[in-house]
């Protein structure tokens, strides 16, 4: 509550609208933390009513009353857990929109489709939980699939639920493109980084970027435009290299580029902040992306399974549509020290 407060005062100052971006962002945060208080206040009262009816059963001892106990129970147990979860993106991009890329490992166009596979996964998810989704980059793979893809994804804590896909990607199956039919394994890496609002803090020197123009190219293979429109820019310090081609002109697709590539230099930054205090600490958890997070087995048997929290759901027709939300929130409550 005295964050609130302190947020509303800064909001009667004077001069709060002179930087309306700014503004803007106070003005979330504060009916961010104002529902959050709300929902609090809620589930104190669904508590307390189901402590007047466990009363009401001990005394009367009623089978009707007894099942509908149970049932508000099992309700209010769902929606604590759900409550919990927003409580843990609590990081201080967490709120972020977040930009998603996949890059097939070796294997041509077998690992190509998984990254198509993995598109259409992330895509559902994000749809099923209100978010919007733009594609920023689109590279389609030479028979199927795709080379290369980045999305941003925006709405409310879009990066603090997408943080927890980033790694490999690793799955089992036999190739529909393999004439013989045998078994393949293939990896897609998931790169997650939030959106930064604002003006970022990153100094970059013309002279260590380089920038290249191509034409852009949409899903299937169709062109955008058949102007050199997408932009294409390599930071050559850290070999970061980000692409943009949403935009209609190669200004937009430009100035787009250049903020995805200070949010990845800004995300690099913190990395090594936190492998930093990780040392000082003593911790043993690794930090970065190259590590096998999730296997996708569709055969000899069907099974995804999580190797960071031992989670595994046999349905994975469910998990491709994008039902991924039990492995999401399992990882984030697994990162509570």
């Amino acid at each position: 509550m005295t964050k609130i407060q302190e947020l509303e005062q800064l909001m009667q100052q004077p001069n709060f609208w002179d930087d309306q971006q700014a503004a803007q962002s106070v003005i979330n945060e504060t009916n961010g933390l104002k529902d959050m208080v709300e929902r609090f206040q809620e589930l104190e009262e669904q508590y307390e009513n189901l402590e007047v009816s466990y009363e009401l059963v001990k005394e009367e001892d009623d089978e009707e009353l007894r099942s509908e106990l149970e049932t508000e129970l099992q309700t209010l147990t769902v929606e604590l857990n759900e409550y919990e979860l927003t409580l843990l993106l609590s990081g201080t991009y967490d709120k972020n929109n977040a930009i998603l890329e996949l890059h097939p490992g070796a294997g041509g166009t077998e690992s190509q489709d998984w990254a198509s596979l993995l598109l259409r996964m992330y895509t559902r998810w994000a749809e099923q939980k209100g978010f919007k989704v733009e594609t920023l980059d689109y590279l389609p793979g030479d028979e199927a699939g795709v080379k290369s893809v980045t999305l941003l994804i925006k709405g409310h804590n879009a990066y603090g639920y997408l943080k927890a896909e980033k790694g490999v990607h690793r799955l089992v199956r036999i190739s529909p493109f393999d004439s013989s039919g045998r078994r393949h394994t293939s990896f897609v890496s998931c790169d997650v980084v939030p959106e930064f609002e604002g003006d970022v803090e990153i100094e970059i020197k013309p002279d260590e970027i380089k920038i290249d123009t191509y034409r852009a190219s949409g899903a299937g293979g169709q062109h955008v435009n058949t102007t050199d429109s997408a932009v294409r820019i390599t930071h050559t310090p850290t070999n970061t290299v980000v692409s943009c081609q949403s935009g209609r002109s190669q200004i937009q697709n430009r100035e787009q580029a250049m903020k995805m590539l200070k949010s990845k230099l800004l995300q690099l930054r913190i990395e090594e902040q936190e492998r930093e205090m990780a040392e000082i600490r003593g911790d043993q958890k690794e930090i970065g992306w190259g590590s096998q997070i999730r296997s996708y087995v569709f055969h000899p048997y069907t099974m995804v399974k999580d190797h960071r929290t031992n989670i595994e759901i046999g349905n994975i027709q469910s998990v491709m549509d994008g039902e991924i939300n039990e492995f999401i929130n399992a990882y984030l409550r697994s990162q509570i020290h």
